[in-house]
This record gives C-alpha cells, structure tokens and sequence, in this order.
C-alpha cells in the first residue's frame, strides 16, 4: 500500500507492482474529499456549485477548538483521474474552502 501525493486526497491504493511510482486505481470508484473552511453554509453552496448533477453525500467531520474553522466529508463516484483531480482543483479554488485533504 502506497498514499497519493501530498496535494491530492490521501487515500491507500493497490498499485501492480509495488516499486513503481504512480499507483493504479481502478474507476469509477468512491471518493472522499475532507473540505476545511470557516463557514459550513459557504463550503456547502461551493460543493452544490461544483458537483451539480451529480450524486454525493455531505456530512460534517470537525470543528476547531476556537470553532472557526469546520471540515465537511464530500464523498462522490469518480469516473477517471481527470474527474477526481477536476471536482479537487474547482474546490481547492473557490474562496469558501481554505484546504483540501
């Protein structure tokens, strides 16, 4: 078992060989992306934004000590790499969201 890069979701994967760098992942699959942001109504606006159409569940993770930061779970299908990195980039981009893991 190896992780994905560190600016992509961490997430275990198989890989064929196990000395080789990039790891292969069969698709579709499921997919979680843990959102952090200050406000839970601008992050779930965002995720309605970006994932429109598509079927995906959200439910809340955490909240910082002080409470102003909260983390949500945005679990979808994936299609392909290009799909997993789109939806992952849209959100990285959008002012409500602060980081993506």
């Amino acid at each position: 078992m190896i992780f994905l890069s560190q600016n992509r979701p961490r997430r275990k994967v198989k890989t064929e060989k196990m000395d080789s760098k990039k790891p292969v992942m069969e698709y579709p699959c499921r997919w979680t992306y843990k959102i952090i942001g200050s406000g839970n109504r601008e992050m779930k606006e965002a995720i309605e934004t970006i994932v429109e159409g598509q079927d995906y569940t959200i439910t809340p993770s955490n909240v910082s000590r002080t409470g102003k930061y909260h983390s949500l779970n945005l679990e979808m299908t994936v299609d392909d790499e290009e799909h997993r990195t789109g939806i992952y980039d849209k959100l990285r981009n959008h002012p409500a969201v602060k980081m993506i893991l």
